[in-house]
């Protein structure tokens, strides 16, 4: 009898020949087609695939994440307030597995994730769905989980904007046209509606910001609130290109777009490695002497590893506002690189920032003995009460 390992690598491999195939043929049919055809075809093509595609590589890659925490001494469930039956990682790729074979079905998707009968992980989907509800109005105090999840939602901003068009199109029966890009088209690209989706994911994160504000007095939460909101003008100074005159685009709108384009980036850039990650010494030493530090001996990898992960994460927070801007979104393959570029930058992201967390989770009972204090019963259970978000 073959062991379960060795099945699993024989699934795996008859899954990557099966969609080698299905592209080759794909492929072979495409390139039959005039110039022209094949140019509407492919773009059509990509606005339907594009945006669960991206949701699909967003997910295997948390599975990813989950694997990795796996195999270090980081407590994600302790983190998140996971009970036992959350998914695994293995669970997560089974998922998306079973998901892209039906990735152009848009409602089969949505069925599942609001399913309200005990199968297919119930319990994990009620509980994504109620942080999605938390997001969406916070009323309540903001946990770890909420601002977690958001967080990984402002950078699928422009996959949600793909996915409104794409369901815009298929309820109003467009297909890509030559006059696509016309101010008369419902869903083209002159659509209001496409900067008022990009920018709900940093209005979402903004008020959670003043939530925590209201309850914690803390002025750092104010400071968090302004870098969200400095996507906003990068969002819809980009949209006004489709509704002024050329000439005021280029001469007054246009340098306001990269003024708050660069704003955004080094801000956001700034709070991920000081605030997110809390390497101010690593960032101090990268960017001033370009030495170890000293205090890198207080993490668990080697001092290359930040020094990548700083580099790497500015040029992609230099990038992404591209994938923000309405204005350059015809030129969709750059477009879909940064996008998926930017989820690397976010799955990357969420290594440090979970391992920060945790980190401040595991020294809370030894700093408030060095105090003199003993820790509460709750927190020795739950460790989790008083995150920084």
């Amino acid at each position: 009898m073959p062991s379960p390992a060795l099945l699993w690598r024989f699934k795996v491999l008859l899954f990557i020949l099966w969609g080698f195939i299905c592209c080759k043929v794909g492929w072979d049919s495409v390139m039959r087609m005039s110039a022209d055809l094949r140019d509407l075809f492919i773009y059509e093509a990509f606005l339907y695939y594009n945006p669960l595609l991206l949701v699909s590589m967003t997910v295997w890659l948390w599975g990813v994440n989950l694997w990795v925490f796996s195999q270090s001494s980081v407590s994600y469930p302790k983190i998140f307030d996971l009970d036992h039956t959350h998914l695994t990682h293995r669970e997560i790729w089974k998922v998306i597995m079973f998901k892209s074979m039906v990735v152009i079905l848009y409602a089969a998707v949505l069925m599942v994730i609001i399913f309200p009968f005990d199968i297919f992980y119930l319990s994990s989907r009620y509980y994504l769905l109620k942080t999605l509800w938390r997001i969406m109005f916070p009323f309540q105090a903001i946990t770890f989980a909420d601002f977690f999840v958001a967080d990984i939602l402002t950078s699928m901003s422009k996959v949600f904007s793909d996915l409104e068009r794409s369901v815009c199109r298929m309820v109003n029966q467009q297909v890509a046209t030559i006059a696509w890009f016309e101010a008369d088209s419902i869903c083209g690209s002159h659509s209001v509606a496409i900067p008022v989706v990009l920018v709900l994911p940093y209005l979402f994160r903004f008020f959670q910001c003043i939530r925590q504000y209201k309850d914690t007095k803390e002025k750092t939460c104010l400071l968090n609130a302004l870098k969200y909101s400095t996507a906003v003008p990068v969002i819809f100074l980009s949209a006004t290109k489709y509704h002024v005159l050329p000439d005021s685009w280029t001469n007054f709108y246009r340098p306001l777009w990269l003024l708050s384009s660069m704003i955004n980036s080094l801000y956001s850039f700034y709070w991920d490695v000081t605030r997110d990650w809390d390497l101010r010494c690593v960032y101090f030493f990268f960017f001033f002497i370009l030495k170890p530090s000293p205090k890198c001996t207080l993490f668990h990898h080697p001092c290359m590893i930040y020094y990548w992960a700083i580099l790497s994460n500015l040029i992609l927070r230099c990038t992404w506002t591209y994938k923000l801007s309405a204005h350059l979104r015809h030129n969709y393959i750059t477009v879909f690189t940064i996008m998926a570029l930017e989820i690397f930058r976010r799955f990357q992201w969420i290594f440090f920032r979970v391992e920060n967390e945790w980190n401040k989770i595991a020294l809370k009972p030894s700093l408030q003995v060095a105090m003199g204090e003993m820790p509460k019963e709750e927190d020795r259970l739950l460790g989790s009460d008083s995150h920084n978000v």
